[in-house]
Order: C-alpha cells, then structure tokens, then sequence
C-alpha cells in the first residue's frame, strides 16, 4: 500500500543538491523524516508538515497512531493521522482509538504488552467508525508497529529475528516481540519476523507464565546508572517483624514455592530459611506472624529451581522440629492433589494412660520385646508438649491381638497403660458416651469417622482437664 503520509524513520532520498528542513534530519548522506506527515520541497529545502481541516476517520481508512494505553485485553491509541488525507484535525471523539487483543496478529497472545507497548508508533485499518473508533492490524502487512522505544535504556529497537522474538535494542540487548509492520523503522519485509499463526515456544511461554507484573522492564543499571549489578527489594519480612509477609510476594516458577505448616512457634524466619537452604539456592522465606508479631506456626519458601523444592519436599516433609511434625508441600499444587502421607504399614494400637516423662524411646522399647514397631504418632498439644496418648503402627499385624494382650495394663515409669485396637469401631460406648453421640465434655462435633480408642483419647483430654477444677467446697447441712 502506497501513502502520501511520511512516518519517522522514513527515507527521503539522497542529501545532494537538497538540505534538510522542519521534520527532516540528515545521516550518513540521506534524508531521514523525525514526524508524521506530508513531505514538502522548497527549492532544495526538503521538510515534514502538516496541513489543516477537519477529517472523520471512515470504515476502511488506513491510519497512523500512537498507543496511548494498553489493558490485559484491550488497548488505546491516539490518532495522528489518516493515510491519503491531508487534512489533520480531529474531533474529540475521534481522537483516541482502540483496539482488542485479536486486533494485532495472527498469534495468540496473553496479554497486549506481548506485542505492544506506550509511545508505540503503529499502522492500522479503521473497523469501526461509530459510537467510537475501533482499528485492527491483521488485514495487511503493511499495518503493524512502525516505530518503538526500549523500554529499559530509550533506545530505538531494531527488527532482528531471533526465535520467537523479532527486535533488539542496540544498547542494552534487551530482545522482546512487536508486530511489526512490513516497513518498520522503513525497512521492507519484515512483516515475516511475526510468525504469522506460528506456535510460541517453550522458552517464550515460560516468559509469558511470570505474568504481566512478573515479565516487567527494568530501567537498566547499566545505561542509566553507574553501571553496577542491579538489585530490587525483596519483600521478604523481618525476623519478628510486625505482620509477618506485610507486602505482596515475588512471582514464582510454579512448582517452586513451598508452604510449611505445623511449625513450632519459636521457629522464625531465619531458623527455617538455614533448614532450607542445604537443599538449594532460596529466593524467599518468611514465617507468617501476627499483628504482635507471633508466629501463626506455618511459612513460605520459594526456591530458584524446582528440583530444588522437590528435593527439599522429600527431605523434610513430616520430619520432626522440637517434637512438631511439620507438613512441607508445593503451595501452588491444588487442594485435592496434596501428595499422599505415607503412613506405616501393619496393626494400629491405641495406648492410653501414657506417663508424663515417658520418652518415644521408652514407648518403642516396650513394645520391641513383643514386635516390630513401624510407627508412632504421639499426640501434642500447642506448646509441644506430649499428651497421655498415642498410636503406635506394628508388625505382623496378625499378632496385633497377642501384643495387646501382653502389653496391655503392663507398667512404664510407674503407670499402668491401656493398649487397644486402634480401629476397633466407633459405634461402641465410650466411657458411657455413645461414639455418634460424642465423648463427654464438648467431643461432639468430633466423634464422626473417629475410633472408639480416639474418641477415648478425646474424652480421656478432657477429663483431665477438668482435675483440679473442683469449684469452692459447701459446708455439709447441720439440718
């Protein structure tokens, strides 16, 4: 498509005989235009300008324009002019245009930054002339970007095919995709370098994944600064900082972000980032607090690689801190596709009346003389400190009777425990509390789907809560 209307960039001819005028300058022997317009030569003196008048932009016109605004799915340009038309004024409702994401190529994109930015200069075809003025790119290859700034140092890019990606700035090497037009920056062809209906590669839609925040520009250190490395802030909190996280978090790679719950409350931040970092290079970690700045017993860690999280899920998930089994996990995985517990194979037990000072060691050694132990899970309370009962898992579970009888009522540390089938039903009265009814003492709400040795457990809780809470003494009657 041929156009009386010059854009920057354009080439005027050769410099001999003729000078350069208002909107033209001269490189390496050549006029070169710097606006948007008509050209005029005076007797030599070659310049850009413009002419007066009132225009309407109408269904088909081709127009120039630069994008004022862009959205996730919609964007705003200002015209400038109209292609074949001298004329340059404007009414106000005419004088921004917009566009859809589907206006721009023919590929599919996440987002309008992937193929245009602000101060881009662009060629396009009036779709919609009323209520309001609408533009697309994708009916001809001369339409596209004709003219854009680096966003990270303000230089020019230049077109320079290299995979996905179609410009490069000459200055900082920052490489990004435009859609450009055929004559960007007056070149011929390079309409080819959008790939039309081309698939994105692996490389570019991990760029893409980040998100618009996360695949930002940067004003680079090394044009505008004094050349140092450039650093950001982290908002990553403070050991024992009011508020725990107090910020929005850095975007992750998904599979990279792990959380870790049920940690002790004297767990801070930087205990849990030296129990992570062994397992590989760290971007975040935080221990949630509250308002006091208390720990709320669970954080975020968020690893430079994923392996790195894999490896550190496999390591430390259900170990053990300060008597606390902590949970490790990717936070990014869906709720109901949090990896199974293994839980150990063989008979469950349930062990009441358990002594204070009874040790896991003293526990395990008493049931070792009967069988082999392949689990323990003692019960806690929030301090940490160990409840009068637990589970124990053994083998071969076709001995779980004999062990019972045994084991059960014998002496550890100067108490007599109970030991039970762990799943022995919970239909059956415990302690004189139906299982569907709960246990005494506010178990209500937890009896359904518990054993009749948990709901023990729970009624066994209360009532020793309950000692000592006798209320004030009552003379006996004299009547």
């Amino acid at each position: 498509m041929t156009t009386d209307i010059i854009t920057p960039g354009a080439d005027l001819g050769t410099s001999e005989n003729r000078t350069p005028g208002a909107g033209v300058i001269e490189e390496n022997g050549r006029l070169v235009a710097t606006l948007v317009g008509t050209v005029n030569d005076n007797e030599g003196v070659v310049s850009v300008g413009t002419e007066g008048g009132i225009i309407r932009p109408e269904v088909g016109d081709t127009v120039i324009a630069v994008v004022s605004r862009i959205n996730e799915k919609n964007g705003e340009a200002t015209l400038l002019a109209i292609c074949d038309k001298p004329e340059r004024g404007f009414l106000p409702n005419d004088q921004f245009v917009q566009f859809h994401v589907t206006d721009i190529c023919d590929r599919y994109l996440h987002h309008i930054g992937d193929a245009l930015r602000r101060r881009d200069l662009i060629r396009a075809t009036v779709s919609q002339a009323d209520p309001i003025v609408k533009i697309t790119m994708k009916k001809e290859d001369s339409n596209g970007v004709l003219w854009a700034l680096c966003p990270a140092c303000g230089d020019v890019f230049e077109a320079d095919g290299d995979g996905d990606w179609n410009v490069r700035c000459p200055t900082c090497d920052e490489q990004t995709f435009r859609a450009l037009a055929d004559d960007y920056l007056g070149g011929e062809g390079l309409a080819a370098l959008n790939k039309a209906g081309k698939r994105w590669s692996p490389a570019a839609e991990k760029v893409f994944a980040r998100g618009s925040s996360g695949r930002a520009t940067f004003i680079a250190a090394d044009v505008r600064n004094d050349g140092r490395e450039r650093s950001y802030f982290r908002f990553e909190a403070e050991s024992g900082g009011r508020g725990g996280g107090g910020g929005r978090r850095n975007q992750h790679t998904p599979g990279c972000r792990l959380f870790v719950g049920g940690l002790p409350f004297s767990v801070d931040t930087d205990s849990l980032r030296k129990m992570f970092v062994a397992h590989g290079e760290l971007n975040d970690c935080v221990v949630i607090c509250d308002e006091a700045g208390k720990s709320k017993g669970f954080g975020f860690v968020t690893f430079e690689a994923k392996e790195h999280a894999d490896s550190a899920i496999k390591a430390l998930d259900r170990s053990k801190i300060d008597g606390r089994r902590i949970g490790v996990r990717d936070s990014d995985a869906p709720r109901d596709k949090k990896p199974d517990r293994k839980q150990a194979s063989g008979a469950r037990l349930y062990v009441g009346n358990l002594p204070f000072k009874a040790t896991e060691a003293d526990l395990k050694a008493l049931f070792n003389e009967h069988c082999k132990v392949t689990g323990l899970d003692w019960t806690r309370d929030k301090a940490g400190q160990p409840k009068a009962f637990a589970f124990i898992t053994i083998q071969p579970e076709s001995d779980a009777a004999v062990v019972i009888e045994k084991v059960n009522g014998s002496e550890l540390k100067g108490r007599k425990i109970r030991v039970d089938s762990a799943n022995s039903g919970a239909s059956k009265k415990v302690g004189g509390s139906s299982a569907t009814g709960g246990a005494t003492g506010g178990a209500t709400g937890d009896a359904a789907g518990k054993s009749s040795r948990e709901l023990r457990a729970i009624q066994e809780e209360n009532s020793d809560g309950k000692k000592g809470k006798k209320g004030p003494h009552k003379p006996r009657s004299t009547n």
